[in-house]
């Protein structure tokens, strides 16, 4: 059976299909053969199959019929134990990337680091006499309200952030649900282009059923804000009072 047993998974509803064709197509062979071995006796006419052949073709016919139905049963059994394996495969993955989103949250870097790299790049544009730019990120619970899928969601969302932005920026989480994303040597017009990526991505993933809602903040440096120190405040003062996570529990 090792042969037949060499099933691809991918392929395995057109096998499932092809069986059932084959399965009527049998069915269809084989009511036929017993018509015609029945037809003579029916009407009367003479047949010239009788004795020892007849009997073969009989018991024949009644192996070929076991086998059969042995085989489509098998080929049944067999496709069942297939999708038993695939929709456990589609947990076990599942389960793995609801963790991997939830672990990405965890090791953003805080508060703390994104005040150290906010003064840090607030100086050097001072130096450099270039812009500053600060996006604040807020995200709501929507649709689903179990925590660990909600942050998931959110660390999802934190993926989708970090594939649009330069490879300068970074990402921090300010605290639950809101992140702050700098952009060094980014003025305010670039800042609105990121922000409008990031938008993007944050609408894919939330998808048709809304896992989340979000909103974004620009601040820039000098435009609207003369030092770290105000960024920060404004930064905070965006989305305060918000804990998104909390609102979910």
């Amino acid at each position: 059976m090792h042969l037949f047993d060499r099933i691809d998974p991918l392929l395995i509803e057109r096998r499932s299909a092809q069986l059932w064709l084959l399965a009527i197509a049998s069915i269809v062979i084989m009511a036929s053969g017993i018509a015609l071995l029945i037809y003579p006796s029916v009407f009367s006419q003479p047949v010239s199959i009788s004795g020892a052949t007849m009997r073969r073709l009989f018991f024949a016919f009644c192996v070929l019929s076991a086998l059969l139905v042995g085989y489509l049963t098998d080929r049944q059994m067999a496709i069942q134990e297939l999708r038993r394996k695939l929709m456990a495969e589609q947990s076990r993955n599942s389960s793995l990337l609801l963790q991997a989103s939830v672990d990405l949250l965890g090791i953003l870097p805080n508060f703390e680091h994104f005040q150290d790299r906010l003064s840090m790049e607030f100086r050097r544009a001072v130096g450099g006499m270039q812009p500053l730019s600060l996006i604040a990120v807020s995200l709501t619970p929507g649709g689903i309200l179990d925590k660990t899928e909600l942050a998931a969601a959110y660390g999802d969302s934190v993926k989708a952030i970090i594939r649009r932005l330069r490879n300068q920026d970074s990402v921090y989480c300010l605290r639950d649900g809101v992140f702050g994303v700098i952009l060094p040597g980014a003025g305010a017009t670039d800042a609105g282009r990121v922000a409008a990526r990031l938008e993007e991505g944050l609408g894919e993933v939330s998808g048709p059923r809304h896992a989340f809602g979000f909103e974004l903040k620009v601040i820039n440096y000098p435009d609207h804000a003369r030092s770290a120190r105000e960024i920060e405040i404004l930064a905070k003062a965006a989305f305060a009072g918000k804990s998104v996570l909390a609102q979910a529990a």
